[in-house]
């Protein structure tokens, strides 16, 4: 008896199918993006290059433990207490001569920053610290800076720092952009975020 040969089946249709179903998957798929710390990395030097002198009074030195326990100023600190020792160490204005400060408001301990120029704020974590305590401290230390920029920039424009940045990366603002980018420089010349991350400690 003759062999009878198996009719083919026509795969043309698969090849649309599987195709209508990428494109399905890719309009109503949503992919998460990861959004980092906003961090602006110190220009390049060479190795041969002598770093400035920094004198121990103008820095504020934050360390975090694996018990995320916060040590500020080797003095045992809360976070919700992190935000108003960094305003007051950045604002002290101690410095006299070229190193004064005409816009500070602080004490003037002779023991403190001289000005905001001069502060760096000096951050040590530890490998056990938690992420979310990293971010934490992070943010207060962050806010601390942006505090003093709206005061700043509220007695100079009457706005806050916070408002001419988001003004200037808002694609339909209607203002001079130029101008607003000398602002903006103004209040980050007057107090520059001097944010320093040592290598975490075991």
């Amino acid at each position: 008896m003759a062999k009878r040969s198996a009719p083919e089946v026509n795969a043309g249709s698969m090849a649309d199918i599987a195709f209508l179903l990428l494109i399905f998957f890719l309009v109503t798929t949503t992919i998460e993006t990861d959004s980092g710390i906003s961090r602006k990395l110190p220009p390049w030097q060479p190795e041969d290059v002598e770093p400035p002198v920094i004198k121990q009074r103008n820095i504020f030195t934050v360390l975090v433990n694996s018990n995320n326990q916060l040590l500020v100023e080797d003095e045992e600190m809360e976070l919700s207490e992190l935000r108003e020792a960094a305003v007051e160490f950045l604002d002290n204005g101690a410095g006299t001569g070229d190193e004064a400060c005409s816009f500070c408001q602080g004490a003037k301990d002779p023991n403190s920053s001289v000005n905001p120029q001069k502060a760096i704020i000096s951050l040590v974590n530890n490998r056990g610290t938690e992420y979310g305590t990293y971010i934490a401290v992070q943010n207060e230390l962050v806010a601390a800076y942006n505090q003093l920029r709206d005061r700043e920039a509220q007695r100079m424009y009457g706005t806050t720092f916070t408002q001419m940045e988001k003004n200037y990366n808002d694609p339909n603002y209607n203002g001079d952009k130029d101008a607003l980018k000398e602002k903006i420089d103004v209040i980050t010349d007057m107090i520059p975020q001097k944010l320093s991350e040592a290598e975490p400690t075991s």
